[in-house]
């Protein structure tokens, strides 16, 4: 059974920022260290603090001889049953770290040279030449390491979707990245089956890891022993073919140097080039899974674009209904735009009873519309984008305008959009949507119900394009 299903969520994947993962077994995805690097927004660079802070304190510990500080900093790490995330088969049992394994896993970084040399710099960069090492024990530290920031995320859910929680549930070993060590709390957590539950954002997950041993061997390591073997007068590997090319199979090569991580280790430690060339080529944005590929790991549904929309179109305008509308908006925007927009950050205003709902999302884009605005002359799009809802049964005017460009800033980003009923003057809107650009005060994209319809019909005309034709349109408009 899975979280949406347990709790009466009313939602399906492609609208949860989390996975929908199954409370009573394991999903065989994984949290990617370098996908978290990708987010941009405060909760991201937290999560990245913290995986630097423990792994250089780790490595600092071993290159000073602290065996023991080492250990004790790799023995609080276990395989974290609370995401159902993993390999286990069944019941989410862990194989736990647990001391003896921690002594291992620092006997393999103490004795390897490139903790020795410094060439490792980050976790993943262990997954290319530590043995031992894979993507599911990377996942399974990184976890660890970012429980806290996970915690949190779960809550924000929690309050958002109305997930009951308990009080005073064992946290679990949290890392402090100020104090540089491990701490216990008691938080409020989901409870399920099997346990306390903790919600993994889906944009931070991989079915494979970014940082591979074998791409690096093939891509890097290779041509780098090819070139060395090419360079050497006396080499024997290489072959002069019958049109005079000189050729060096890869067989030959392995026979020589061997395969594996220890010859990434031993060339990388010879041309440790090729190790920031890697680097280089793997330091561009890392977009999330999208809604197919999602579907296919947890074997859930892809979106239902006109349901989506037809639960926005029906809600009646008017304050009394203005929270279900924001809801069924950010239901809508949230599948239509991901994986371009991930992690959807809400904040809750009460008044009278009454919710305002206001929506950041993370720019995780690497292609089409969010990532060309974000790439263009002027910079409008940054590392957050904002959604303003307005279920008015009336003209907008500038203050609703004002009130989204007033979240704007240098560091944030300057694009926004304004989803609004349609009541008035379509062209009057837009005309403010110019004026503030022309003012310098952000570039705002407002939709009324025709153009949401006109975004799902682009999206069901081509459903895995993220170009935005309408968006694209219209932010030419306001720059014009």
């Amino acid at each position: 059974m899975r979280v949406s299903e347990h709790y009466n969520l009313g939602r399906t994947q492609p609208t949860l920022e989390f996975l929908d993962v199954d409370i009573h077994g394991d999903t065989r995805v994984f949290i990617d260290p370098r996908a978290i690097r990708s987010i941009q927004s405060t909760w991201g660079r937290t999560c990245v603090t913290g995986l630097q802070s423990f792994f250089d304190t780790v490595i600092q510990a071993i290159r000073d001889g602290d065996d023991e500080y080492a250990q004790q900093l790799l023995s609080s790490l276990r395989e974290p049953n609370e995401t159902r995330l993993g390999l286990s088969r069944g019941r989410p049992r862990g194989r736990g770290m647990g001391y003896g394994l921690a002594e291992r896993v620092w006997e393999r970084f103490s004795q390897s040279r490139a903790v020795e040399s410094g060439l490792i710099e980050d976790l993943e960069d262990t997954a290319l030449f530590v043995e031992g090492v894979g993507f599911d024990l990377v996942s399974d530290i990184t976890t660890n390491i970012i429980r806290g920031q996970l915690i949190r995320f779960t809550q924000d859910a929690c309050a958002y979707y109305g997930i009951p929680t308990l009080p005073d549930v064992d946290s679990g070993q949290i890392w402090d990245h100020n104090a540089r060590r491990w701490v216990q709390r008691y938080v409020d957590l989901p409870v399920a089956s099997y346990g306390p539950l903790i919600l993994v954002p889906k944009a931070i997950v991989r079915r494979n890891q970014t940082f591979r041993p074998d791409e690096y061997y093939t891509y890097f390591v290779l041509p780098q022993l090819r070139n060395e073997e090419f360079a050497n007068p006396w080499s024997n590997l290489v072959t002069v073919l019958a049109n005079g090319r000189r050729r060096i199979y890869r067989r030959d090569l392995e026979a020589k140097y061997g395969t594996g991580k220890n010859t990434n280790l031993e060339t990388t430690l010879r041309n440790p080039d090729i190790l920031a060339q890697y680097r280089t080529a793997k330091s561009g944005r890392q977009q999330p899974p999208n809604h197919e590929e999602i579907a296919s790991l947890l074997g859930t549904d892809v979106p239902d674009w006109e349901h989506l929309l037809q639960e926005v179109l029906d809600v009646p305008p008017g304050r009394p209904t203005a929270d279900k509308y924001h809801r069924k908006v950010e239901a809508l925007l949230s599948a239509l735009f991901y994986p371009a927009l991930s992690n959807p950050y809400r904040e809750f205003r009460m008044h009278e009873g009454r919710k305002r709902v206001d929506i950041t999302y993370d720019n995780t884009a690497r292609t089409g519309f969010f990532d060309w605005v974000t790439r263009s002359a002027q910079s409008a799009a940054g590392p957050l984008i904002f959604v303003e809802c307005k279920n008015y049964g009336g003209e907008i005017g500038n203050p609703e305008l004002d009130q989204l460009a007033g979240r704007f800033g240098p560091n944030r980003g300057r694009f926004g959009l304004l989803v609004y009923r349609g009541y008035g003057s379509k062209e009057l809107v837009e005309a403010r949507c110019r004026d503030t650009a022309l003012d310098q005060r952000g570039y705002i994209i407002a939709l009324d119900d025709e153009d949401l319809r006109s975004l799902v019909a682009q999206k069901i005309q081509n459903p895995s394009s993220l170009t935005f034709p309408l968006l694209r349109e219209r932010f030419l408009a306001l720059i014009s």
